[in-house]
């Protein structure tokens, strides 16, 4: 590890800045080429970098075919010493100016001056203040703070906030409310959230994606700026595809499956499903079952009518934030008999079915229960479940005549033991094998997964010819685990 950095220089904020706002330019132009090969109803056509015009919601600006066209101010913070709040927002500039929101009330007043419908956002890598008034009711799914902030009276905290934020803007409290409802706040956007964003989109836009080819499109952005070009058309961005040979595929549709928290990718997916508000807890880590009246079984018939809503498309890029038993059960819903092909980001890194791979034999331990003719199955990959399974197995009472304990080659189950997409097709495969061969005179498979989530995914997507498999959830209380899905494998 390289340790504790130096504080940043003024031109190492100042290049800091630039990159960041470079990367969201480039989204935009990857967004560009992804809705022209979608076709949208009203796609982005063009993307704009301090262009003219806008106020201060010039550093890009999503051009669209009709209003509304999006236009986004860009804020980077080298610490999280000033989240975004009501002194954030409404102090003066550090040079006596207008402070951020009323530079934001001018230029939609201006922007709407003609009766044109617009789309704002304030884009930083500065996190909410969570004692905020209005700050914290932000909507994480629209990035709005309505409704919420024009909920109780004047005289509540929120009323009080809403007149301090009108007289700071330089806005009637009515006119705040209007621009709130088309200011999304879209914050806590951290440089590596950014690029992990952009890699998804390059993937499902058919490019390269790796870190330099991400970096060679944020620096086309910073040379056509330097030349002068405010306005990227897709000529210009098609060009740029060819000269620095990003184009690698075809496009991928995005699916979006999000349990935990709300999927940044949604708005731009073929087909998406936001479950959050459906799951218990109040936090990602928290929630790990459906909250009632939603069931497992619901979430299971939304999963398995992905490929309908996706038209047939095989080459399909997953987005969204899945635990182990979700995951299993959006890869078995594209099966590889089906022709599909998968991708998933996991740990920085593009994971697909299609990687290049040998068959790894998994290490492979047996524990008798004598409880009936079924076989359970746990995959110790991450860490090691047996003891948990084993007393739930027990407690139960579950008709399972073994439990067979499957980790990798190297026996030792840790986070880190599949480090890439071609270690976990290898062991998705050698797992798949080694259940087929232990399933034989068994008829029902309980299975029980710890390893990453893309591996969970990888193995659904491969779990053919076994027999009926029921996925169970760690739930993390007195039980461990609960049944999720049951799959006809």
């Amino acid at each position: 590890m390289s340790g504790a950095l130096p504080p940043p220089s003024r031109s190492g904020v100042r290049l800091g800045g630039d990159l960041y706002q470079w990367l969201v330019a480039w989204r935009g132009c990857v967004t560009v080429l992804r809705d022209l090969a979608l076709r949208p109803a009203n796609p982005v056509v063009a993307v704009g970098v301090e262009a003219d015009g806008a106020g201060n919601l010039d550093d890009v600006i999503f051009y669209r075919t009709q209003p509304p066209n999006s236009y986004e101010q860009v804020k980077y913070a080298v610490d999280s010493a000033t989240p975004v709040n009501e002194g954030y927002l409404l102090s003066p500039s550090p040079t006596g100016g207008p402070s951020i929101l009323a530079k934001i009330a001018a230029a939609w007043r201006s922007l709407t001056a003609g009766g044109s419908p617009v789309d704002l956002a304030l884009v930083t890598n500065r996190h909410p203040d969570p004692g905020d008034p209005l700050i914290r009711d932000r909507d994480s799914r629209t990035q709005l703070l309505l409704p919420k902030a024009g909920f109780q009276g004047p005289r509540s905290d929120r009323g009080k906030a809403r007149q301090r934020w009108a007289a700071g803007a330089g806005v009637s409290e009515q006119e705040l409310l209007e621009l709130l409802g088309v200011l999304r706040f879209d914050l806590g956007r951290d440089p590596q959230h950014l690029r992990e964003l952009v890699q998804l989109l390059m993937l499902a836009t058919g490019l390269r994606h790796e870190d330099q080819a991400i970096d060679a499109g944020a620096d086309w952005v910073a040379r056509m700026v330097r030349d002068g070009h405010k306005t990227l058309s897709l000529d210009l961005i098609e060009k740029a595809v060819q000269d620095l040979d990003l184009k690698q595929g075809p496009a991928r549709a995005v699916l979006s499956i999000a349990t935990l928290k709300p999927d940044p990718v949604a708005d731009q997916a073929d087909w998406s499903l936001d479950w959050t508000d459906r799951f218990d807890g109040t936090t990602a880590y928290s929630k790990r079952r459906p909250k009632a009246p939603a069931t497992w079984a619901q979430l299971q018939a939304d999963i398995e009518a992905a490929p309908m809503h996706l038209h047939g498309k095989t080459d399909i890029a997953v987005t969204g934030s899945l635990r182990q038993a979700p995951a299993f059960c959006t890869g078995a819903a594209f099966r590889v008999v089906s022709g599909a092909d998968l991708a998933i980001l996991q740990r920085g890194q593009i994971w697909s079915t299609s990687a290049d791979y040998e068959v790894a034999t998994p290490a492979a331990v047996k524990h008798a229960l004598g409880q009936g003719p079924d076989l359970a199955v746990a995959i110790a990959v991450a860490t090691d479940p047996t003891t948990d399974v084993l007393d739930y197995l027990r407690d139960q009472q579950l008709p399972v005549d073994s439990l067979l304990v499957l980790a990798p080659p190297s026996g030792v189950a840790k986070d880190n033991s599949v480090p890439d997409a071609s270690a976990a097709n290898a062991l998705a495969v050698g797992i798949r094998n080694a259940v087929r061969a232990a399933v034989r005179t068994a008829p029902h498979v309980h299975l029980f997964l710890a390893g990453p989530m893309g591996l969970a995914l990888m193995l659904g997507h491969r779990w053919n010819r076994i027999r009926p498999t029921t996925v169970y959830e760690d739930v993390a209380t007195d039980d461990f685990y609960e049944p999720a899905f049951t799959i006809d494998a």
